[in-house]
Order: structure tokens, then sequence, then C-alpha cells
């Protein structure tokens, strides 16, 4: 089987109590060091060195629920910050542990703000590197890792925090009016407002302008969610009232 494979440790009998881990590590020594260590304290643990060997794994295993196949991810710097977003994205919370080189100060942050969990920088003991570990899996089954923040209704997911919105898998830009009043439609799903009562929540009640700036901007919500904006799906007319969503 060649390092790009994924494969696991043959004595299954001896390891696997402790928890399930993927580690995915570019470079051979390194992998073979971290997997042995690991699996000496009881893990199982699944090797690759192709980011694209873990991801399918990784997903196949996990309901983006917080149910996955996996208790940890391990993954080096250059593979693991595009599967990193990607999971987050996704809504995957399974923890996340980047093994970067020593280099820039801004490394921990930006791997951080990707949405990995914690960020150990080479050269590293193994004791830490044991400790780490334990401490993710540890505040994971104590539910205090942080879980993504998304909103979801059928085809559409928005992340508040983020200030991304997903139609149909595929990321579309809003303005921030825009992105507002779909966050509003999204946290009170089948809830008819009506128009004064959106420029208030919106525009605020100083706003000095007409009712019909609402209607514009519910035109451009659907020209952007709705596959037929003149059949919408998602932003429903409710006449004599206002907007429903959903």
């Amino acid at each position: 089987m060649s390092s790009a494979e994924l494969s696991e440790s043959p004595s299954r009998s001896t390891v696997g109590k402790a928890g399930r881990i993927l580690l995915l590590e570019g470079e051979d020594l390194l992998r073979e060091m971290l997997a042995l260590a690991l699996q000496e304290q009881g893990y199982e643990v699944v090797v690759t060195s192709d980011g694209r060997n873990a991801l399918p794994s990784v997903q196949g295993g996990s309901s983006y629920h917080g149910d996955s196949s996996f208790n940890l991810l391990i993954m080096d710097s250059i593979n693991g910050l595009d599967l990193c977003r990607m999971l987050r994205h996704q809504g995957n919370p399974v923890p996340i542990l980047i093994i970067g080189a020593r280099g820039s100060a801004n490394n921990c942050a930006f791997y951080l703000e990707a949405g990995s969990d914690d960020y150990l920088t080479k050269p590293f003991g193994m004791r830490e590197f044991i400790a780490r570990c334990r401490a993710l899996m540890r505040r994971q089954r104590l539910g205090q890792l942080p879980q993504p923040v998304m909103l979801q209704y059928k085809s559409i997911t928005l992340y508040p925090e983020e200030c991304r919105v997903l139609v149909r898998g595929i990321e579309v830009k809003f303005s921030p009016k825009q992105f507002r009043l779909l966050e509003l439609f999204m946290s009170n799903p089948r809830r008819v407002w009506s128009r004064d009562h959106l420029l208030e929540k919106i525009w605020g009640q100083d706003f000095i302008g007409d009712s019909k700036t609402v209607d514009v901007h519910i035109r451009w919500l659907r020209e952007k969610l709705e596959i037929d904006p003149g059949q919408p799906e998602y932003i429903v007319t409710v006449r004599g009232f206002g907007y429903r969503f959903g």
C-alpha cells in the first residue's frame, strides 16, 4: 500500500478503545512516529498523506450533526487548510488539530480562523502532542468544543458569523441589507412579516423612506434564491399582510 492510501493499524485488538483518529501527514517518518505513539495510547489510527483520500473517509462517517466516525482529525498545515475549511462549511464539528512548521507568528490564528481547534508547531515533544489530542477529545465528550453556527432551510445554508450563504451548494454574494433580511427570514420560518416591521428590523426606526424599499430587496433576494423568481418557493407573498419565508 502506498503512503497516499488510507491504512489502519493491523493490531486492532490492542487499539481503538481510547478513540479513533485520522492522521493526515505528508512526512513519512513523522507520520509513522505519530501513528505509533497514538496506537501505544490505545487509539485506532487511520493514516494518509493525501487530503483527497481523507475527505471521503471523514464525510462517509459523519452526519454533520455531531456524529463522526472519527473522534479527532490531525492534519499537517499543507494538506489541512482546505479540508478544514470544507468540513466546517459543511457543518462537521469533529475536533481538528493542525500540525504546522515553524514560521509566521500569524499561522496559528490563520488556521484557528479557518476552523481548527488547536495548532501545534514543529518541532514538538511527543508528550505535548498526546496531551493536546487527549484534551481535544475530552472537550468533545464534554460538549465544550464550539459548534458551527448555521441556519439551513432546504437548499439554502446561511452562516451568520461568516456572512456567507450557499444556495444549492454554490456560494452567493449578498449586500449587507439582503443578508440581514435573509437571516431574519431564516431565523423565523413561516412567520409573516409586514413591510413596516421589516423596515423597523432591518433599516431601523429612524429610516426615512418608502415601504417599497422592502419590495425591491425581496425581488433581489428572489433573483438570487429562487429557481423561478416568478413562482417563489422560499419567500412567499402573503397578500394583505406581507412576506413569509417557507
